[in-house]
């Protein structure tokens, strides 16, 4: 959390446009694109923070291992790629596949993806499968 504000709130403040916020930090106005599929929207009820690695992928990467406070870090770390607002209805779709099962509709920002995750991945130290990694090279060589 960042102040009286919870990681939703932080993420849709700091990925959104002429955010204006009520008193309990709930977003009331502003606009976010999503990189996932390049649509606009004007409701936050539309968007969904979407964990870059997802939150059962990265357990069977590794993260079984962890204490809950390194998970809790994990969940609501916005320091690192791991955060995106995104459309809520493609993030549904996306699921908890990884890059071998799942890739943004918008290939113009595959690269990003790609390397967005491969930083999540190396910063926590989880682990990639054979297909992962092969999606990752195949997305990269796009680039």
């Amino acid at each position: 959390m960042s102040g009286a504000c919870n990681t939703r709130e932080t993420v849709l403040k700091r990925d959104g446009r002429g955010v204006r916020t009520d008193s309990r930090c709930s977003p009331v106005a502003g606009t976010w694109k999503s990189p996932y599929d390049g649509a606009t929207w004007r409701r936050a009820s539309d968007i969904d923070i979407d964990h870059m690695v997802p939150l059962a992928e990265a357990w069977r990467s590794g993260a079984s291992r962890w204490t809950t406070a390194q998970r809790r870090a994990f969940a609501n770390d916005r320091s690192s790629s791991q955060l995106w607002a995104v459309t809520d209805n493609v993030n549904q779709a996306k699921g908890d596949k990884d890059p071998a099962e799942w890739t943004p509709p918008l290939a113009s920002f595959r690269c990003m993806y790609a390397r967005s995750w491969i930083d999540v991945k190396y910063r926590y130290k989880l682990t990639v499968d054979v297909a992962e990694r092969n999606a990752l090279s195949r997305m990269l060589r796009a680039c």
